[in-house]
């Protein structure tokens, strides 16, 4: 059985605390200031025997349907269409406003279930305010403090009752996403790249939903906002982050670097990262500073160059772009690049089977008698210098990871090689074995072959 709560409430009463202690993740972004929350965050929750999922909204706000406050809306109002339960959080501190009835009416009108939370009730003032919350009409407030971690209990017995006549077993209710064999990992994608350059509209494409915030507003995701799908039976977690300037632009805002720090997160646990530019200048100073954070943690690596229709000599640009890729990322020769229109679609539906691809060939494990037949034919081809007056030999070679793929060379004296002499080899390894766009790590050992007969 899938159950699905969505946190709902006006700015900082605390939604984001809330699901970060529900989810034991430090996930969502917290900030005093209101409004940090624009995207839908899901997570896992659990409470004792109880789980479920969840999902953290933005702070609710009068505004036309254009407007940014019109958009937030927009986005809890999918998440509350996409749940079972709505749990309304009010501050009892601060007590009820003019906001916080407008939305309870708001949800009355929708036909869920409610939990009405009053949160930040540390104290015996705030706790005696919460009976006050009758008044919203959606029944008996629970007190909590998600702060402090109480009321919990309560809290689960409150979802127990909100959802009527599901059954809870004695192992509690176990949510998961229904889509493929669940035994097969999912491949973690993620989206990075400057502001305002399309990332959150072309996961949207991807989609065919209006899943994440967008607009003409540069920096509006601030979370690393996490989606789980399903692509052709293959399940995917779609990340979306925030848009990463240079650091000495960001050194003043306390919001964005928290949001900068979720982003450089995401990309180390990524499997795949797709790097978004603008095609109108690509691949400058800062993306070149987030392809490299990618390949730094062994991810693989894509670029999409989009708003391609904005392009005039389509084939001119292109080869722009190749030849910034190869002399500006000297380090993995052959990354894939696509030449995308969010707006138009134009080669949306070439990336994901690329992504899967790539990724494919991140995990690829390359037999040990392969990989030896490569290095001799690569040590004929070019031989390795001499080192402290005498020959470099390389006697064999095997792998010894995957994602990235990492390689050791037994080597006559270790550390020898020169990095001119490693790149000719990662660079033929590449070629040999269709390792373009993936990082490739080659590991000098000392010693004698292992697998020579004793």
């Amino acid at each position: 059985m899938s159950i699905t709560v969505a946190i709902v409430g006006r700015p900082n009463v605390g939604k984001s605390t809330l699901f970060n202690l529900l989810t034991g993740k430090k996930t969502a972004l917290i900030d005093p200031t209101p409004g940090v929350t624009r995207d839908r965050i899901e997570g896992r929750a659990r409470i004792g025997t109880l789980s479920f999922d969840v999902i953290d909204t933005a702070g609710l706000a009068d505004g036309s349907a254009t407007s940014m406050e019109g958009r937030l809306l927009a986005q809890t109002e999918a998440a509350v269409a996409s749940a079972d339960i709505a749990m309304m959080l009010i501050d009892a501190k601060a007590g009820l406003t003019a906001l916080d009835h407008q939305f309870a009416k708001w949800l009355r009108q929708q036909g869920k279930a409610v939990v009405l939370v009053a949160n930040k009730c540390e104290g015996r003032a705030a706790e005696s305010f919460a009976s006050e919350a009758w008044a919203l009409g959606l029944g008996a407030p629970i007190a909590i403090s998600a702060q402090n971690g109480e009321g919990l209990a309560d809290l689960a017995e409150g979802i127990a009752a909100g959802l009527q006549s599901t059954p809870i077993g004695e192992g509690g209710v176990e949510i998961g996403l229904a889509i493929a064999s669940r035994d097969q990992r999912p491949l973690k994608l993620a989206v990075v790249g400057r502001p305002n350059v399309g990332k959150s509209s072309l996961i949207n494409r991807l989609l065919d939903d209006e899943r994440l915030l967008t607009g003409p507003e540069p920096g509006l995701t601030r979370d690393a906002v996490r989606i789980s799908w399903s692509w052709q039976d293959r399940r995917i977690d779609l990340v979306d982050t925030a848009g990463l300037r240079r650091r000495t632009k960001i050194d003043g805002d306390s919001i964005e670097k928290l949001s900068s720090k979720a982003s450089l997160a995401a990309i180390r646990s990524a499997d795949v990262v797709l790097l978004v530019v603008d095609a109108s200048a690509p691949l400058e100073k800062q993306d070149l500073v987030i392809a490299n954070r990618a390949l730094d943690a062994g991810r693989a690596l894509m670029i999409a160059a989009n708003k391609w229709d904005l392009v005039e000599d389509p084939r001119k640009a292109y080869a722009e772009i190749r030849d910034r890729i190869e002399h500006r990322l000297p380090q993995i020769k052959g990354v894939i690049c696509h030449a995308i229109s969010v707006k138009t679609g134009k080669s949306i539906g070439r990336l994901l089977p690329a992504v899967v691809a790539l990724e494919a060939d991140w995990s690829k494990r390359v037999a040990t008698a392969e990989l030896n037949r490569w290095l001799a034919r690569a040590l004929e081809q070019h031989a390795p210098p001499r080192g402290k007056g005498r020959p470099i030999k390389i006697r064999y070679a095997t792998q010894i990871s995957t994602r990235p793929p990492t390689f050791a060379l037994f080597v006559s004296q270790a550390d020898a090689l020169p990095d001119s002499y490693l790149r000719f080899l990662t660079n033929s390894l590449r070629d040999a074995f269709g390792f373009a766009g993936v990082a490739l790590r080659l590991l000098e050992r000392a010693g004698r072959n292992p697998y020579d007969s004793k």
